[in-house]
């Protein structure tokens, strides 16, 4: 649970974002495959489903099977994961795009090789009682927002619908949804995979019984407009272009990778058991909520798991340049360069998949039951 993204100090605050609510576990290793060429994998946090498919990948053997000995690199929130990447302490990362946009800009060289969430997780929730259903209804409201680099999305939407989010309420709210649930916040942030569930899984106390869907409204960036794309996966630009066996490591990575989302998203039971037996502090029913979230983020894949779509990536990079946040900044400052993403590597893993269904077309969601505090 954490993801979100951009200055190099909202960098810490996007992982915990994007990993959002943090389970206490320290950063750390988690074990290689045995054998082969070693890949060292930066997360953007600790385990959990955000992260199921590469966790999937390395207990099917699908690492294994492509001749690689993958060990993943924990994240926290004094974790900079893109950095890890750039100084060469991990191979491979992943991480919300515009983090490493921004990193990119600032000197890093790095490039998003495959494109594993089609869709953006984040939303604003609010109780239905305060019919806020679109960002003009945040006018004179308190919106909730963890901010630190993860309020782009929300800012645009509230610029698009003709406010200024310099001279609304905005309130920084904790990584949780305790503000909206004491009455704090009107409106809170929340990724769909974790904060949201969170409110589902407290109870209410008018009724004593858990809060259902039917008690909140969700705004959805992907049907404002602003959404940005988010885990992706990336590796070090002049290395791919300079290095034919780095090339070929990547390309087998994102290969066995892809394979375990597609395990994932065929297994999402078996890929949450995985997932606690490496150590997840979440409970079963939250991890499984989550597994089905993520799910919904990546399937279907019109054009295959892992690619970049063009319309997005503009997307991304337009409320990235124009959107300034909090602090009056933008995530960047100028258009990324032409090597800033390939879809070479997707491309030539998704050949190695013909024979597998790299769409997901016929992806049908799993309807959750979460338990209190998510047990």
């Amino acid at each position: 649970m954490r993801t979100r993204l951009f200055a190099l100090v909202a960098g810490a605050a996007i992982i915990a974002a994007a990993c959002s609510s943090g389970s206490g576990a320290s950063a750390g290793a988690s074990g290689g495959t045995g054998g082969g060429t070693k890949v060292r994998f930066q997360l953007q946090w600790v385990a959990q489903a955000q992260f199921a498919g590469y966790y999937a990948a390395q207990d099917q053997g699908y690492y294994k099977d492509e001749g690689l000995d993958v060990s993943f690199i924990l994240g926290g929130p004094n974790i900079d994961n893109v950095q890890a990447v750039a100084a060469g302490n991990a191979d491979i990362g992943t991480a919300w795009l515009p983090n490493m946009l921004r990193s990119r800009e600032g000197g890093t060289d790095l490039v998003s090789i495959a494109q594993v969430f089609q869709r953006s997780g984040t939303r604003m929730a609010s109780f239905k009682d305060k019919a806020i259903t679109a960002p003009a209804n945040f006018a004179g409201k308190k919106v909730g927002s963890w901010l630190g680099g993860n309020e782009p999305e929300l800012f645009a939407s509230m610029v698009k619908a003709g406010l200024d989010p310099t001279k609304e309420n905005v309130i920084k709210q904790n990584f949780d949804m305790s503000g909206l649930l004491n009455g704090d916040l009107d409106v809170a942030q929340a990724m769909i995979y974790n904060e949201y569930a969170q409110v589902l899984e407290a109870k209410n106390p008018d009724t004593g019984q858990l809060y259902t869907p039917d008690d909140f409204a969700v705004i959805n960036w992907n049907d404002v407009g602003t959404a940005m794309l988010q885990d992706a996966i990336w590796a070090n630009t002049e290395k791919l272009n300079s290095d034919a066996e780095y090339k070929d490591t990547a390309t087998k990575f994102v290969t066995a990778s892809m394979k375990g989302w597609m395990y994932c998203r065929d297994n999402p039971q078996d890929c949450v058991d995985i997932v606690l037996a490496k150590g997840s502090k979440l409970g079963a029913s939250h991890q499984l909520w989550q597994m089905n979230e993520i799910n919904k983020l990546i399937w279907p894949s019109a054009n295959g798991v892992g690619n970049i779509d063009d319309k997005a990536w503009t997307q991304t990079v337009d409320v990235a340049l124009n959107t300034k946040n909090a602090e009056g900044t933008t995530v960047i400052t100028k258009q990324p360069d032409k090597d800033a993403y390939t879809n070479a590597i997707a491309d030539a893993a998704r050949d190695q998949l013909k024979d597998e269904d790299t769409t997901g077309s016929g992806f049908k969601p799993l309807t959750v039951t979460l338990n209190e505090g998510g047990a």
